[in-house]
């Protein structure tokens, strides 16, 4: 390969690139000034003429490839104190004891020990199999404190806590499945009222419900919305013998008066106190059922108007206890979210099958249509076909003319498609039929008979 301009002698080659040098550490005496090399570039006396004066350009000129590379090694060995390239300085590594290596295993893992101490605790781990492993866990933990990390939390997190902790240590008395929308909501419920200050105890909460065709409300406090669950919930400790929040020899009442009869008892208006009697008896409801076995969710709970089987009367308490923790942020301004899908959709579930018996004792008050044809029991009728969309969504068949009819897709007359959250906040009764945004198609009086069957099975 020849130069630039096509002269043999010019031989074109890679610029030389001296060694790297050595950088500071934390070794490093930084007091002293630094030792100047001495200048040995050459110089031109401005006062020759290079065009006279062969010797005067020769020096001008600094040499090139190979001469240049010579003349740089010929100064390195000259000049004292030249930068020549160095092989880094081992670490001092200091004689520790195991003790104190494993002291420093939280400054290893965070980069913050010197260069000696980084090769003393590499050295012990290579042969201490305990403290091995608590480095790699530190480690772990070190990469979760990442600045730059996203915030969101994985939403397969707790299944895997959950599945981790049951592969080491399963539980002896497991809780049964259609305890565990309870277990979950209460659970969520509580985690909110530990996040919220002493005064927001006492915020204002509007209760709403549907009564006599139109919106009820009650003002309270997020501590009397908790007064209220935990005396509602009473029903269910009583039908299972756990100690009833009213007290013993209590007459058989509604939800309604059992609320109004806890809150008149209390001596002063109800705080943050309540918390605890509420949390405990929720713990001490879900152990008697996990330990009952099978045959429990059978047991009937009364609500003095209607009763449930403990199964549903769980999953109707879940749902309360979501809808009024909803409440409660919506006071305090916290985020709330729904149930999960399989919990919403077990909640869903509940109100379908309670809706033709609430469609017939509306008919008997004469706030519903008279049935058009009656079906012998067990026989498929006049049907609505109810469409839930979203999360927990599903299709359900309501039976319009008997609670004793089956619901069926060949039999139906309407079409209601409604969000699977808005169609809860209609049983809840915080929105009246008239303000539920659903797809209708079919017979109109037997859409509104239904959306107003669905608000009537809420209450205080």
């Amino acid at each position: 390969m020849t130069g630039a301009n096509g002269d043999a002698d010019d031989v074109a080659r890679a610029p030389w690139i001296p060694g790297p040098r050595r950088s500071a550490d934390d070794h490093a005496d930084l007091s002293s000034e630094p030792t100047t090399a001495p200048t040995s570039e050459p110089t031109t006396d401005l006062t020759t003429d290079p065009t006279t004066d062969p010797t005067a350009a020769t020096t001008a000129v600094p040499a090139e490839g190979a001469e240049a590379e010579e003349a740089a090694d010929l100064t390195a060995e000259a000049v004292p104190g030249a930068d020549v390239p160095e092989e880094p300085e081992e670490p001092d590594v200091p004689q520790l004891t195991h003790r104190v290596l494993k002291s420093l295993l939280g400054a290893w893992a965070l980069s913050a020990c010197s260069a000696g101490e980084t090769t003393a605790v590499e050295d012990h781990l290579t042969e201490c199999a305990p403290c091995a492993e608590e480095a790699l866990r530190l480690r772990d933990a070190v990469a979760l404190l990442h600045e730059d990390r996203d915030l969101d939390l994985d939403p397969l997190l707790r299944s895997r806590v959950l599945e981790n902790c049951l592969g080491r240590r399963p539980a002896r008395v497991p809780v049964p499945e259609w305890v565990t929308p309870y277990d979950a909501e209460t659970a969520r419920l509580d985690a909110l009222l530990r996040d919220i200050g002493e005064s927001e105890w006492h915020a204002p909460v509007r209760l709403k419900w549907y009564e006599d065709e139109h919106v009820m409300r009650r003002k309270t406090t997020v501590a009397g919305v908790i007064g209220h669950l935990l005396a509602v919930d009473g029903l269910v400790t009583s039908a299972l013998g756990i100690t009833d929040p009213l007290g013993a020899g209590v007459p058989e009442l509604s939800p309604t008066e059992r609320t109004e009869a806890f809150w008149s008892a209390l001596d002063r208006p109800p705080n943050r106190a309540l918390r605890g009697p509420w949390r405990d008896q929720t713990h001490t409801l879900i152990r008697t059922v996990s330990f009952a076995g099978r045959g429990v969710s059978d047991l009937t709970v009364t609500y003095k108007d209607f009763a449930l089987p403990l199964r549903d009367s769980l999953l109707e308490r879940a749902f309360e206890c979501w809808v009024h923790a909803d409440d409660i942020a919506n006071a305090v301004a916290y985020p709330y979210a729904p149930p999960s899908g399989a919990h919403l959709h077990g909640m869903i579930d509940l109100a379908a099958r309670l809706l033709p018996a609430a469609l017939a004792g509306r008919r008997r008050s004469g706030l519903a249509a008279p049935a058009r044809h009656l079906v012998a029991a067990g026989a498929p009728g006049r049907s609505l076909h109810l469409e839930v969309e979203g999360a927990g969504g599903g299709h359900w068949y309501i039976a319009l003319d008997s609670p004793a009819a089956i619901g069926s897709p060949d039999r139906a007359v309407a079409q209601v498609a409604m969000d699977g959250v808005e169609f809860c906040q209609l049983v809840a009764g915080h929105i009246s039929p008239e303000e539920a945004a659903a797809g209708q198609d079919g017979d109109r009086e037997a859409i509104r008979d239904v959306l107003s069957a669905a608000a009537s099975l809420s209450r205080l």
